[in-house]
């Protein structure tokens, strides 16, 4: 019987293997990884130089200091390969075109679950490996603005610094990357999943790789952006890839704002988790009534 993704089955031992095993396949790619690094470093250099001429004229634009802007270009700098921010990372719509899927809706696992285990394998080795190397060479050539036990960020977010410090603005901005993570692949998942009806999903990855371009504050943070689209930008799901764990880490929210944006990414995650569980069913019944 083929399984229509609805249940969540498998151990969490199984779903660790699978992501163990996606962590080790991307980490293969030792070529590609060394150019990934060195095309996000070089990138974030010359963005950072530009941004740096428009704050030196603009000082304080969008709530930024200089080393704040910095320090937010290099973190969509590490963010972009592992949020998959131009899309891709799931291999779904080429098992699905080649009949392969048929097999993995029959494995005893949850379908969604299976491809989230494995894209979270994905994001987490190219976190390591393409998003930390071009922050610690942005940390020699630049004054980032990270926490520390005696940084301002280290006490945003809380109404006690002694209490939360600057762990606490990391652990958090953990939390915050975690969810904006699920965003992306709720959202990725959805594009894979119209391939049973597409056959062939690119249009729809290069829309959403424009959109998380303007929308998720890798070109520039929302906040300059003029009021109505700024309202707009913040209320879409991109911006919880991005904007909101930058802001979370440079303590840009505090007390319920800081609560406000991780409930929004919460919610988004929930949101788009539910509708490519329900979709997935569809899908199912599609692929059977097809023959598959």
């Amino acid at each position: 019987m083929i399984d229509s993704g609805v249940a969540v089955r498998g151990g969490v031992g199984t779903y660790l293997a699978v992501a163990r095993y996606s962590a080790r396949r991307y980490a293969g790619y030792r070529a590609a990884t060394a150019a990934g690094v060195f095309t996000n470093t070089v990138f974030g250099i010359i963005r950072a130089y530009v941004l740096l001429q428009v704050w030196h004229q603009r000082p304080g634009l969008g709530g930024y200091d200089t080393s704040g802007v910095v320090t937010f270009v290099f973190l969509g700098q590490g963010l972009i390969t592992s949020m998959a921010l131009f899309g891709g990372g799931i291999d779904l719509p080429e098992r699905i075109r080649s009949g392969a899927v048929a097999m993995d809706m029959a494995r005893p696992v949850g379908f969604q679950t299976w491809w989230l285990a494995d894209d979270a394998g994905r994001a987490a080795i190219q976190l390591l490996t393409r998003g930390l190397p071009p922050m610690l060479v942005a940390a020699l050539l630049f004054d980032l603005r990270l926490p520390t036990p005696a940084s301002p960020a280290a006490a945003a977010g809380t109404t006690a610094a002694g209490v939360w410090g600057a762990a606490a603005v990391w652990g958090l901005f953990a939390v915050s990357v975690v969810l904006g993570f699920l965003v992306s692949f709720g959202l990725r998942y959805l594009i894979a999943l119209a391939t049973f009806w597409l056959l062939d999903q690119r249009g729809l990855e290069s829309a959403y790789t424009l959109f998380t371009v303007f929308f998720s504050g890798i070109s520039m943070p929302l906040t300059i952006m003029p009021g109505v689209l700024r309202d707009l930008a913040e209320a879409l799901p991109f911006a919880a890839m991005m904007q909101v764990p930058a802001d979370v880490l440079l303590g840009n929210r505090t007390g319920a704002s800081l609560v406000a944006a991780i409930a929004f990414q919460v919610g988004w995650a929930v949101v788009l988790l539910a509708a490519g569980r329900a979709l997935t069913a569809h899908a199912t019944r599609k692929l059977v009534v097809q023959g598959g």
